[in-house]
């Protein structure tokens, strides 16, 4: 019987466009893929081994032609709508009570600001109060899919695997939570929505 429930953010909740940085910074002499150099400085930053400055201006040295205020609004335009009937169905499953509900997030810093201006500080009051316990990467410095993330949070909060169903929309982050026992949907952007989850547990 699931008596947990554990939400990623990004495109479960908040809508994403996560094209926009390669499209954008194409403009900066950026490469459309994800470099080495690119993905280390994205995971430093997620676990909170380096400051939003630091990020910033090690993007800078990558692409030279870009100044960091600029970088900083591309990479904050990714993060677009969060539809009010997502809002009100969290708050719904919160208040009924059937589950402990749990938010782990792969984000930082910039992006979290960026969220509180973006939905005003009382919508996202109301999507912080609808866990039990709000985990985001930076904070807690481990990050999905690394199992770690996933045994301390079950450590933290006395949860068991069996008992726990986790939603994400990356395909890696579900298989490593799968590897633990616990149970997963990794929601197909596009196709499938938060609000299909009765249908899902």
């Amino acid at each position: 019987m699931i008596k947990n429930i554990i939400f990623d953010f990004g495109d479960v909740f908040i809508n994403l466009d996560k094209q926009i940085i390669f499209r954008e910074m194409e403009k900066f002499g950026g490469e459309l893929t994800l470099t080495p150099e690119l993905i280390q400085l994205n995971n430093q930053y997620e676990v909170g081994q380096i400051s939003s400055d630091e990020f910033l201006s090690g993007l800078t040295e990558v692409y030279p032609q870009a100044s960091k205020e600029q970088i900083k609004n591309i990479w904050n335009g990714m993060l677009l709508d969060f539809p009010e009937e997502r809002l009100q169905f969290i708050e719904k499953i919160s208040q009924e009570g059937n589950y402990r509900t749990f938010l782990l997030s792969n984000t930082n810093a910039l992006h979290i600001e960026h969220v509180e201006k973006i939905m005003g500080m009382e919508k996202y009051r109301r999507f912080q109060n609808s866990f039990e316990k709000f985990y985001l990467s930076h904070e807690i410095n481990l990050r999905k899919p690394n199992a770690e993330i996933y045994q301390f949070i079950l450590d933290q909060n006395n949860l068991v695997a069996e008992e726990t169903f986790f939603i994400d929309d990356t395909k890696e982050n579900t298989d490593a939570a799968t590897e633990l026992g616990i149970y997963c949907w990794n929601l197909q952007v596009g196709k499938e929505t938060i609000l299909e989850l009765n249908s899902k547990l």
